[in-house]
């Protein structure tokens, strides 16, 4: 039988559990148990009427239904009923990459090149099959699990698209400090090169404990990632790496055909010779990075329900 199934046999082949992992705009993830090998997934329900355009959805499932990869989270099956459309899913436990760091007893430049080389493998794994995920960021770099050495999954293909050698991609789209250049400039881009830029973030990231880009307001955010506009300030950069602080700068250039590639940054020096350098201060700044994401998120929220309830009551 292929990944997809045009069936409503979802129930019986797995058990679908009440427990709500997490939910969205038009879709909720639950665990669901393979009535035939007992193995645990999750299932991402996504409900039909409240999708703009199933096309986007469809997408995503191709996407996903090529990819093999042990640091990308594996599709299992699609069971496409009338009103509803199920992914069955590989099972992720771990939580955030960031908030494993933070709970971690010591952090150093290694373990963030360990990082690193598994991005940025994954990346150029994707990138050889001419995919471009669109969407890097916190929220989408997972853990297999909560044990010490759990594996990276790279996680929500939902704005992932097939490079084509006809058509540039047009849309603006990612997340406000993480997007690329090239995207903000609307001109076109047709490379993953968008991937290694949000990378690059990450990376930072990982190395201080704050974002390169941080205005409040979009247009000076949008701004300053145009123009490349960021620094190593001092304390938190003072005792990092040189050979760190040049992969940042490679992977963080505004020309997408000068930016290194995901490939090239896996022989990068930095992650090769995975410098002890201990990064307490980036821990400590993560954490309260984490915790301000968080609450934006949160309010983000809060804010929509008001709205809403407004709309309603009118």
């Amino acid at each position: 039988m292929g990944i997809f199934t045009k069936t409503t046999a979802l129930k019986k082949k797995y058990e679908v559990g009440k427990e709500t992992l997490g939910s969205g705009n038009f879709a909720t993830v639950k665990k669901c148990k393979s009535k035939d090998t007992g193995a645990m997934h999750a299932v991402k329900i996504i409900d039909k009427s409240k999708v703009e355009d199933m096309g986007d959805i469809e997408r995503e499932v191709e996407i996903m239904g090529k990819v093999d990869h042990p640091n990308v989270i594996k599709l299992v099956e699609v069971f496409d009923e009338p009103k509803v459309m199920n992914l069955v899913m590989e099972l992720v436990t771990g939580g955030e990459l960031f908030d494993s760091i933070v709970a971690r007893g010591s952090y150093t430049e290694k373990a963030a090149a360990e990082v690193m080389m598994t991005l940025c493998s994954a990346l150029s794994y994707l990138h050889d099959m001419k995919i471009v995920h669109r969407d890097l960021k916190p929220e989408n770099i997972l853990l297999k699990d909560t044990s010490p050495d759990a594996s990276i999954k790279i996680a929500d293909f939902g704005l992932a698209r097939i490079i084509s050698s006809t058509q540039m991609m047009k849309t603006a789209c990612g997340t406000p400090g993480y997007v690329a250049p090239e995207v903000l400039q609307n001109k076109g881009y047709d490379s993953g090169a968008v991937d290694v830029w949000s990378t690059g973030v990450i990376l930072y990231i990982l190395l201080c404990g704050f974002p390169p880009f941080y205005e409040e307001e979009l247009p000076a955010l949008f701004d300053q990632i145009l123009k490349g506009k960021y620094d190593f300030p001092s304390p938190w950069w003072d005792t990092i790496s040189s050979e760190g602080k040049d992969l940042v700068r490679r992977m963080l250039t505004v020309d997408p055909k000068k930016r290194i590639t995901a490939a090239e940054a896996t022989a990068h020096n930095w992650i090769q010779t995975k410098s002890d350098t201990a990064l307490d201060h980036a821990k400590g700044n993560l954490k309260k990075y984490q915790a301000s994401r968080r609450l934006k998120k949160a309010t983000k929220k809060l804010m929509a329900l008001q709205k809403l309830k407004l709309a309603v009551a009118k």
